[in-house]
């Protein structure tokens, strides 16, 4: 309801016909109204006592009661006491008497309203103190625009019964404590250890590690087996060593320039940027499985990829049971307000594709960003207002207390476990130094470095606490304090005898039995064929509607087509070509989940892997109707590039037997992903050895749409190809197609695959392969003329995609036997050596020419002009002219630049 509303409409008439619409139908009125006249006596008849002056200003009064109680649920957490080091900014209205038509005068009369709060019949000076308590003190809490009223009343019974205090016992606060000086030594430690390296601190937030400890102890006994991690660099040391279990000397080792064992193939990281994985046990025996996802300095890049890790482990690890798994994803202030992908993937939380029961996210609210104060950081009041949008509750924790925050972790992953939504804590603390150790704060924030200066940190603040309480002596804290330091020593002393740091083996878990790809293993294309017996079952089974069921007319010709080509022509286009692959795939047993914008139906409305019921819009996945043990999964999604695409990418990491497949809804839009590609896709086994076998389909070709329609950039990525990172293929038919993606899971490694897909190819009425391309052989890196005699051959084309059709076109067009036309189907790793067999096989041909439809700066001709001069394979080049854009808008401009090409190519200038 709306704030005030019962302050603003409190006079007699109102509530007369207020009370008359409750006595006959109380669901006609507003909740709040409805459980003021539920628990009021009103002590006479409604005619009579409803319309008495004296009774009417109790009335008035009880309201005006239930709206402060309502005012404070709703805007208490702007007077909570929250920020440790700086003055909270004023709000008005406050929260005085008079803001609710009440004062002083009332304190001590006893209001009904006080059953609202579970005190009964309570004084005013009860109900306001109880509601200063929950609302005021160092927990601030913002949750009433919530959509559902189940959970608003599971967060009031639970914070107001217990006034947002929490109620650890002795043993409970020994181990915060104990946690708490693990994080402020480890960090004093390093400072003293290794002056001037960075290493992000986590100094001024340091009631985080407790918080992470009381979390993973309170989601174990919830029955949680595992947690996935995501965080930036800020605090990411103290994390690994002090949460995750990683062995404190491998962690002096790497500050002291130690390097992990490998090949030459791996480049590696900074520290802070880093990954681990551990198995631990709880207090209490519970074991849990922790991991921390590596993540690169785009801060909150990571939060898509361990969503996507989660929902992959849910899927297939978990059945599927949310409770079991527990995304956390730790931000910083000025990241989660200034980072698009944090919005992308939020909007993902409720979604069936994307859905993983809800995640917690934990702010390390430093209160600036590098140099950058909040006021100049947001428009929005919180960094989390964000959270709003899938109305996910949000905590404001003062980050000097550390048992406020135990508690409200522990709030929150009650609330995720049972209604499997996100919860946001925002944790108000500041950061000791400038953005790393070396720099200095007080260039730009002398005002605020001068109250950190003089503020005692979280440890120490908390120790005095409970020695004040008896809960400790005084000389507890040092004796803990000495033994962390001793123990830190020790290990720092083993660290100085360790020459490289021994890593846990790369393929493990889900990747047992898989290894690192190297050029002898790309080289080697594994058989992907399939016998025609199961090409026709599948065939049957994808081209055919159920009869209980009406659609589309458009829907049904389609299915008739298809139909007709696995009965009758037994030839197939692109799409049966790809559906025939995931249906040959599923019936081997691998999942396969497809995901992007509209690739249900496909952006040029080719693929229909699902059909629609017309009259009840039930879907129907012919896939999953095949009698295959493999699970079919496609999803459209949300119109996001970057947010998916890592999500994807996670979900492949988490389970490298799937086939797993973003589709771009054009190619040109990967642009707005070109961080998940950058720092995941092409470098993440260089940097954290860590494999991944994602596909990715680029719908690209020239035909004239313009140039948002039409690259998906081929330069960009042959830009990055290195040390066999990842695989680059532009298939020029079905066939070709369906064996690369089979391809994808019959090796025993796994590599990212990009396929620049086709537009115009997906119905060109050449663009066909033959069942015999199915059932025979496999993925041809290279595909040579079919010409007969290479003996007449004076030149040779080399290209690769759409471009094939139009030179093929004239070739024959022409007759012109002297013309080889060669495509290159897999771009990288390039294949040449076959180039060089190829160039050896024409030996009467003077002219080996590279022809390409995108401008002579872009595509693939950078990358080989590069590169072919080793082979001694020096080609000319046909291309569009260097240009900024990829392309013409103008159709006629297209077409004249198209077909000069092609002149050239046939000796025509």
């Amino acid at each position: 309801m709306e704030r005030l509303t019962y302050l603003n409409n409190g006079n007699a008439a109102y509530i007369s016909s207020l009370y008359e619409a409750y006595q006959h139908d109380p669901a006609s009125i507003e909740m709040g109204w409805q459980k003021f006249f539920e628990g009021f006596d009103f002590g006479a008849s409604q005619d009579s006592a409803i319309e008495s002056p004296e009774t009417t200003t109790t009335l008035t009064k009880e309201i005006n009661v239930y709206n402060l109680i309502d005012g404070y649920r709703t805007r208490g957490h702007l007077f909570a006491k929250t920020n440790p080091v700086r003055k909270r900014r004023q709000y008005l209205p406050g929260k005085e008497l008079g803001s609710f038509g009440l004062s002083d005068a009332d304190l001590d009369t006893v209001f009904k309203a006080g059953a609202e709060v579970g005190l009964g019949a309570a004084t005013l000076r009860d109900i306001r103190q109880l509601l200063e308590e929950t609302y005021c003190g160092p927990i601030g809490v913002e949750y009433k625009y919530a959509n559902d009223p189940e959970s608003i009343k599971w967060f009031q019974d639970k914070m107001e019964s217990v006034r947002n205090k929490p109620g650890f016992s002795q043993d409970d606060k020994k181990q915060i404590l104990h946690k708490l000086t693990q994080a402020v030594v480890f960090e004093s430690f390093l400072q003293t250890k290794f002056l001037g390296q960075k290493r992000f601190s986590l100094e001024g937030g340091e009631i985080v590690i407790p918080a992470l400890d009381l979390l993973i102890e309170k989601g174990a006994g919830n029955g949680v087996k595992e947690f996935v991690i995501g965080m930036g660099h800020r605090g990411r040391l103290n994390v690994l060593a002090n949460i995750m279990g990683k062995p404190y000397k491998e962690v002096f080792a790497e500050f002291q320039g130690k390097t992990q064992d490998h090949d030459g193939s791996f480049s590696g990281d900074v520290k802070y940027h880093l990954g681990y994985s551990n198995d631990v046990t709880t207090v209490s025996g519970q074991p849990v499985h922790l991991s921390v996802s590596a993540n690169p300095s785009h801060l909150e890049a990571v939060n898509a990829v361990v969503e996507g890790i989660t929902r992959s482990k849910v899927d297939f690890k978990y059945s599927g049971d949310y409770n079991q798994i527990v995304p956390v994803i730790l931000h910083g202030d000025s990241s989660i307000a200034g980072q698009g992908v944090v919005y992308e993937v939020l909007q993902m939380e409720k979604l069936a594709g994307y859905r993983t029961g809800g995640t917690i996210h934990l702010v390390i609210n430093n209160q600036v960003g590098f140099t950058t104060d909040y006021k100049d950081a947001r428009s929005s009041t919180y960094c989390t207002d964000l959270a709003k949008i899938v109305s996910a509750p949000v905590f404001h924790v003062n980050g000097d207390d550390a048992e406020a925050l135990g508690y409200v972790i522990g709030l929150a992953i009650d609330y995720r476990q049972t209604f499997h939504g996100d919860v946001f804590i925002d944790v108000l603390c500041y950061r000791k130094y400038g953005h790393n150790e070396s720099d200095e704060p007080r260039f730009t924030q002398p005002l605020l470095y001068k109250s950190i200066d003089s503020h005692p940190n979280p440890k120490e603040i908390y120790a005095q606490k409970l020695v004040a309480e008896g809960t400790i002596n005084q000389e507890y804290p040092k004796e803990i304090e000495v033994a962390f330091k001793d123990a830190l020593q020790s290990f720092l002393d083993e660290s100085k005898e360790i020459e490289n740091i021994v890593t846990k083996p790369l393929y493990r878990s889900a990747w047992e039995g898989l290894r690192k790809a190297d050029e002898t293993g790309l080289n080697a294309i594994p058989e992907t064929a399939v016998s025609a017996e199961i090409l026709e079952e599948i065939g049957n089974g994808i081209t055919t509607l159920p009869t209980d069921k009406a659609f589309l007319k458009k829907i049904e010709k389609v299915f008739e087509g298809r139909r007709k080509m696995v009965q009758e022509t037994k030839i197939f286009d692109w799409a049966m070509g790809e559906l025939l692959a995931y249906g040959s795939l599923l019936k081997e047993g691998f999942p396969v989940r497809v995901s992007g914008e509209d690739v249900k139906r496909g952006t040029f409305s080719h693929r229909h892997a699902t059909a629609t019921a017309i009259d009840s819009g039930e879907e129907f996945v012919p896939l999953n109707n095949i009698g295959a043990s493999g699970k079919f999964e496609i999803y459209n999604s949300l119109l996001s590039e970057y947010g998916v695409l890592g999500f994807e990418y996670g979900y492949a990491s988490a389970n490298p037997n799937a086939l797993v497949v973003w589709e771009a809804q054009y190619g040109d839009f990967l642009n707005t992903g070109q961080v998940i590609v950058d720092q995941y896709v092409v470098s993440a086994e260089a940097k954290w050895q860590l494999g991944n076998g994602l596909v990715l389909l680029l719908p690209h070709g020239y035909e004239g749409a313009g140039p948002e329609h039409t690259s998906a950039r081929i330069e960009r990525f042959m830009a990055l190809c290195a040390n066999n990172n990842i695989q680059l293929v532009n298939c020029t038919t079905p066939a070709n197609f369906f064996h690369v993606l089979r391809r994808q899971l019959h090796r025993d490694f796994r590599v990212p695959l990009i396929v620049f897909a086709p537009k115009s190819l997906l119905r060109h009425p050449l663009c066909v392969s033959p069942i015999t391309e199915f059932t025979q052989g496999k993925f041809r890196e290279l595909i040579d003329d079919a010409i007969v005699n290479s003996g007449d051959v004076k030149q040779v084309l080399f290209c690769s995609g759409k471009i094939y059709y139009d030179l093929l076109q004239r070739q024959q067009e022409n007759k012109r036997g002297d013309v080889a036309i060669v495509r290159i189907e897999q771009l990288y790793p390039t294949p040449f050596d076959e180039l060089k067999h190829i160039k050896e096989k024409y030996t009467a041909a003077t002219e080996f020419i590279w022809v390409q439809e995108e401008p002579e700066n872009m595509g693939a001709w950078p990358y080989l002009c590069r590169k072919l001069h080793n082979y001694n394979l020096n080609l000319q080049i046909i291309a569009r002219p260097e240009a900024s854009s990829p392309a013409t808008g103008f159709s006629k401009q297209h077409v004249a630049e198209q077909t000069e090409i092609v002149n050239r190519a046939f000796g025509k200038n």
